[in-house]
């Protein structure tokens, strides 16, 4: 006996209890028993074939089951590459499972579909396993055609905002993946637990305010036009920041599974940011980061934009794309932690990770402990948030989508940020990050889902923008950091590489001169020569220092137009130096 090669095709779902007759051969599902030829077939996917043997030319008729009830509902158009897929739909123990299965998967023997199917729950007849990849590539020309995703967040196209488990806004869409990944955007508890438990102790908190803040502005970025970036509490061990991140967490998902480490490479924070985009990457521990790449780390996840990779071909990979707001955490900033290595902080790099201070406040990290202490307090909250978690990000973008205005958000955002008042460009991208996670708050108050006083949130955010403000200053970060690398090598190496310039000759005990000094009206200016000046001011260039020293007033003396000036050298000859004011310097710090 031998087995025809069928021409598949798909039988429709009978309603009857009864078909008069089955088409052979055909594929055919059953929600339910059905009965034809004969014969009582119970709920699940066949195959009717026929089998011929030597001059029997009508055949055998035989029936296969091959898995339980398994639905082709549509043809699936990835947004992210174009690549084609079905959407697969079967039930287990009573829930409704979906699953987007890229056509690639039926390459081969059709395994990954096989693995990817039986993981989720599909009941499958091992030794007819064969027949489920067969089964779905019958499915042609699909009327239904949705649009899927890759990454959580906004869904560009179809504007609605897709989440693993569900899909915000009128839209069909469908998000993709392996299956593999963790489950981060996960639900316990109900809103109003969290509501009573968790975000009414945050009140009189501007660091736990902050918190939740942050993690509910990831949807508003792309609303009101503002780039990812983060905020890095600093605080000692035990201060309460990991407090703050777990209730940031719980607006999404669990706290002990949404969150995540600096440990881990640049590509692994791509990886994380993409799988959180639109919502909120939390980091736990500075401290656990390379040094060596915390700094191009941080601008990574502000950049939203991952690193380039080819195939074996040689063609470029799709790179992954994020928009994200960080909430960081360690005991050192992030340029004290970059410095562990060798390497300067880059001032934009400390813009995109910009700290806020969560260790020297009334309690460490707390302004009220609600009329207890703080171990209590803080127990208290963490035990809340392992306990209710998941329901106020969601219920926060179902509010967000039911805006028709396309300039609503922005003049709410407008409303919010006049009041973060600032001079430099520089300052200004930083209040406007703390601006949107302000209005992020305020949205929350007046949708109902944050029980808090109305303006709490942005007098918050602002509250610790100028703390912020008032440890570095509203001017350029780049100048700050040249004349702050000037001032240190100065008092690092003011005796023992700078000799007099009044004197007859050169001082023998100076090794590796960086230049001299003279006495002016009893100050010491020190006179640079242009080597030292690059040395002191390591990563950036001479015009740039140049143009510091200029708009700062720390040129004390020069010679016409230029930034030198000439000076005769202890035992003969002369050269010219640039010649540093050092008050200048540090008072400029101090205002800064």
């Amino acid at each position: 006996m031998s087995e025809s090669q069928p021409t598949l095709s798909l039988v429709g779902e009978p309603t009857a209890p009864n078909l008069d007759r089955l088409e052979r051969p055909a594929f055919a599902v059953y929600e339910g028993p059905i009965s034809a030829d004969g014969k009582t077939f119970r709920a699940g996917t066949w195959f009717h074939g026929i089998k011929h043997s030597n001059g029997d030319e009508a055949g055998q008729p035989y029936d296969v089951w091959i898995c339980a009830p398994l639905h082709v509902d549509a043809e699936t158009v990835n947004s992210d590459d174009g690549s084609v897929g079905r959407l697969l739909r079967f039930r287990h123990r009573g829930r409704s499972v979906e699953h987007v299965m890229p056509m690639e998967a039926l390459a081969g023997k059709g395994e990954e579909v096989l693995k990817a199917l039986m993981r989720q729950g599909l009941e499958i007849e091992y030794n007819q396993r064969r027949h489920v990849p067969a089964y779905i590539a019958s499915h042609h020309g699909l009327d239904r055609i949705l649009a899927t995703t890759t990454r959580p967040g906004w869904h560009d196209t179809s504007g609605a905002f897709v989440l693993p488990n569900r899909i915000i806004g009128d839209a069909d869409v469908r998000f993709q993946d392996s299956g593999k990944a963790a489950h981060l955007f996960t639900e316990r508890g109900t809103l109003e637990a969290w509501q009573a438990e968790v975000a009414h102790y945050c009140q009189g908190n501007p660091v736990l305010i902050l918190a939740v803040g942050c993690a509910l502005a990831g949807p508003l970025l792309s609303r009101v036009g503002v780039n990812g970036g983060g905020v890095h509490l600093v605080g000692d061990s035990s201060s309460g920041k990991s407090l703050a991140q777990s209730l940031a967490a719980s607006v999404w998902g669990n706290p002990g599974v949404f969150a995540a480490s600096w440990d881990m490479s640049k590509g692994g924070i791509e990886i994380e940011a993409s799988s959180r985009n639109d919502t909120v990457l939390i980091l736990d521990e500075i401290k656990r980061a390379d040094p060596k790449r915390v700094q191009e780390m941080a601008y990574a996840i502000a950049n939203g934009t991952g690193k380039g990779t080819m195939t074996r071909e040689r063609e470029g990979r799709p790179k992954l794309y994020w928009r994200v707001l960080a909430l960081s955490s360690g005991e050192r900033s992030l340029s004290e932690h970059a410095a562990i290595s060798g390497n300067s902080a880059h001032a934009g790099a400390e813009l995109r990770m910009v700290d806020v201070n969560a260790g020297t406040r009334t309690y460490r990290a707390f302004d009220d402990v609600h009329g207890t202490d703080g171990a209590s307090f803080h127990r208290r909250l963490t035990t809340a948030a392992s306990q209710h978690f998941g329901q106020i990000g969601p219920a926060f973008v179902e509010r967000l989508v039911t805006e028709s205005d396309p300039d609503h958000f922005h003049r709410r955002f407008k409303e919010v940020r006049q009041r973060f008042e600032t001079s430099s460009p520089q300052a200004g991208r930083v209040a406007d990050r703390f601006a949107v996670i302000g209005l992020a708050g305020e949205l929350g108050i007046e949708y109902g889902l944050l029980p808090w006083p109305p303006t709490s949130a942005a007098r918050a955010c602002r509250q610790l923008f100028l703390e912020w403000l008032a440890s570095v200053g509203d001017g350029n970060a780049e100048d700050r950091q040249i004349l702050a690398a000037l001032s240190d090598f100065i008092a690092l190496h003011g005796d023992s590489r700078f000799s007099d310039i009044a004197a007859t000759l050169p001082n023998p005990n100076v090794r590796h001169r960086a230049g001299y000094f003279e006495i002016d009206n009893g100050k010491r200016l020190y006179l640079f020569n242009r080597a030292s000046l690059a040395e002191a001011a390591d990563g950036y260039g001479r015009a740039r220092i140049i143009r510091t020293l200029e708009t700062s007033g720390v040129l004390a003396k020069s010679d016409g137009n230029r930034h030198q000036k000439n000076y005769r050298l202890p035992g003969g000859g002369s050269a010219r130096f640039f010649v540093i004011d050092p008050d200048k310097l540090d008072s400029d710090r101090g205002a800064t």
